[in-house]
């Protein structure tokens, strides 16, 4: 046994062990984990790791700390989730639990809101999600399909929540803030500027404005190879303000408006991973505007409104391709000059009502969700039968409660029904497609004392098929209007340990394990068979793991733990899914010295070998970081923030299996934020 895979047994072991064993709670009063962050995207809020459900939040400072390039890179501490594709900026989708694959498009298995707008994004060698973090003040990820009800039937894998900065996260007493931040990297030459202004029109209004510029070349890997087509520049930025108004201030109105694009001439055509399909023009511009109302009712326990009206909007123009095995375009309508997009504007309206007893406390959420979604595919010699254009409408409604019985039973029903109707576009001779997905859930979360828990769910999810599912077709294969849904049925049991006192009075342990079991039914997969549809529904496939989360926090140190053991094989073959991550396990030791306001560490990443057959064998690896934060407590440099992190110190060459592309070697990387008050 290699002393990779003992390390990720005994993680398997040590969590087991960890949730039996410990200093009980004592005391309320004591450091916050991560565990014990608020957790809004559950229907009602509340702590991470009394949900019944699978729940990470990365907050502001680990987005800061990080220094991430793109967004994937800040799930390195959430386990089951990471991202999929290569380094390249275009290239990146993302994998929650087995569920995502390089090669295939699982946009629709994963939802991804940004201020409660949904993003859904699908192209050929391309990634789902165009943005950069700088934009994001916390970030929630719910594993597992149990968030089907409030975010839609088809959520098999799971939701990610970002929410983008806010003007109160800058806004002390004063009511100007700006600041300014300056990074590099070195191994791509990375050079990442941004400017905040946050300001306090009243004491009810404020608002904020962000920009950022990122720029680097290609990286290059362990070995000192470059992986070309990594390249990139980057605009983005942030428009976003906050209203309150009514009695005591009590309701709300948010808009914000978020623009990021990257204009790339000679770009590599394949984002997802190294291939010949050589180079290509391509501008991607990604836009997203979201109005949110929110309205407790004060006084009126039944009514707690809050309603999110969205429009998000992402366009790919390509042009010049240089494929490089004949005329682009007459050899293959994907390398014409072309315009690819998808634009949905969508509608919620939920409500949550508020009911109590003698024993008990009863929360009732429910509501409609209205989306139209427009997918755009015009080349310069017309449309693309294998991306077609066409109008994806969905009215989804749903209903959730939440039972709080004698302060420790918490019981959580659920059901949503999304009535999808599919109508091809213009030049396509198809007829409407219509269904019905329906997702009902039961969940149970049991408070054994101030220490212990156990939680468990069962929930049924269905995806309709997609617009692309339901209406490519070639010369050779027809479409597929016969379609049925695909059915998980899925099942999670859990335990989590809160201690606190472990070696000091003032510190705490919380612990989170979470075991899941899901058979996906009918799933939906491409048929390249001459004669037949050109998707169909094949046999079955069942994911199945453990998912551990453990944090520790003190007023001088803190240590994060992250392991994630996901199985998954086709029933029929029984080979493993090749969307299946490797074991892994994610670790954190960090020291801080609160008076000199530093805070430095040291952060690992584990994974152990795969294979998928067939020759498909990944080797196991590990890499290494070093970070110190500085930030000056008092003097001419208060107002100064110094990051350094060196990335992958061993320079260790490795490829992830999901990656598509060998990992980045070493880089330092050093950043300086300043900020001004007025």
């Amino acid at each position: 046994m290699t002393d990779l895979k003992r390390a990720l047994l005994s993680a398997t072991i040590l969590s087991s062990v960890t949730l039996l064993a410990g200093t009980p709670a004592t005391a309320q009063d004591t450091t916050e984990t991560p565990l014990g962050r608020i957790v809004l995207g559950t229907g009602t809020s509340g702590v991470a790791i009394d949900t019944p459900q699978a729940v990470t939040v990365v907050n502001e400072d680990e987005i800061d700390r990080a220094q991430a390039t793109t967004v994937g890179e800040l799930f390195d501490l959430v386990p089951g989730v990471q991202a999929i594709g290569s380094g390249r900026v275009g290239g990146e989708s993302f994998n929650i639990r087995g569920v995502g694959a390089l090669a295939a498009s699982d946009e629709s298995r994963i939802i991804i809101t940004v201020d409660g707008a949904t993003k859904f994004y699908e192209q050929y060698r391309l990634g789902s999600f165009f943005s950069d973090p700088a934009l994001y003040r916390q970030v929630e990820v719910l594993r597992g399909p149990a968030s089907s009800t409030l975010y839609g039937a088809g959520a098999l894998g799971g939701v990610i929540n970002f929410e983008t900065k806010d003007a109160s996260d800058f806004l002390g007493e004063s009511d100007t803030a700006v600041r300014t931040r300056l990074s590099y990297g070195s191994n791509s030459d990375e050079m990442a500027a941004s400017v905040i202004v946050a300001e306090r029109v009243a004491d009810n209004l404020d608002y904020l404005f962000a920009l950022n510029y990122r720029t680097a070349g290609n990286y290059s890997d362990g070995d000192g190879n470059e992986i070309a087509g990594s390249e990139f520049d980057s605009i983005s930025g942030l428009v976003k303000s906050r209203l309150t108004f009514g009695d005591d201030n009590a309701q709300a109105l948010t808009v914000s408006y978020t623009r990021w694009n990257s204009d790339l001439d000679d770009t590599e055509y394949s984002q997802t991973g190294t291939s010949g399909f050589g180079t290509i023009d391509r501008d991607i511009t990604d836009e997203t505007l979201a109005i949110r109302y929110e309205n407790p009712m004060l006084g009126n326990n039944l009514l707690d409104l809050d309603v999110v009206l969205s429009l998000s909007d992402t366009d790919v123009i390509q042009s010049d391709s240089s494929a490089p095995f004949g005329p682009a375009c007459m050899t293959a309508g994907l390398f014409c000059d072309a315009e690819y997009g998808y634009q949905t504007t969508s509608l919620k309206v939920e409500n949550t009502s508020e009911f109590s007893g003698a024993n008990y406390l009863a929360y009732v959420t429910a509501g409609v969700q209205l989306s139209q979604q427009e997918r755009v595919a015009e080349t310069e010699l017309g449309g693309l039968g294998y991306h077609p254009e066409g109008t994806d409408t969905k009215i989804g409604v749903y209903a959730q409660g939440e039972f709080i019985i004698n302060d420790r039973l918490t019981i959580i029903p659920g059901v949503r029904a999304d009535f999808v109707s599919l109508e091809a576009g213009d030049d396509l001779a198809f007829a409407d497609f219509e269904e019905v997905a329906v997702s009902p859930k039961l969940a149970a979360h049991y408070q054994i004392n101030d220490t212990y828990a156990v939680f468990g769910s069962i929930a049924r999810t269905q995806r309709a098929p997609t617009l692309d599912e339901i209406f490519s077709s070639d010369a050779d294969e027809p479409n597929s209007p016969d379609l049925a849904s695909e059915t998980a049925a899925s099942a999670e049991f859990g335990a989590s340990a809160s201690y606190f006192g472990v070696f000091t009075p003032s510190d705490a342990l919380d612990v989170k394990a979470t075991f899941f079991y899901s058979e996906v039914d009918d799933l939906i997969s491409r048929d390249s068979t001459a004669g037949t549809a050109y998707y169909e529904n094949v046999d079955a496939a069942k994911i199945y793991g453990l998912e551990v989360e453990a944090a520790y926090e003190a007023d001088n140190m803190f240590v994060r733990a992250a392991y994630s053991d996901v199985r998954g094989e086709d029933q029929d073959t029984g080979e493993t899914l090749s969307s299946i991550p490797a074991r892994n396990l994610s670790l954190t030791v960090g020291g801080r010295h609160e008076q000199r306001g530093l805070e430095y560490g040291w952060q690992g990443a584990f994974y152990d070998d795969i294979s998928y057959g067939a020759g498909d064998d990944y080797d196991g690896y590990a890499v290494h970081d070093l970070f110190v934060d500085w930030q000056p407590q008092s003097g001419a440099f208060q107002a100064y923030e110094v990051g350094f992190r060196v990335n992958n110190v061993l320079d260790t060459q490795y490829e992830n299996a999901l990656a598509g592309d060998a990992g980045e070697g070493r880089s330092y990387e050093v950043s300086l934020t300043r900020t001004f008050e007025f």
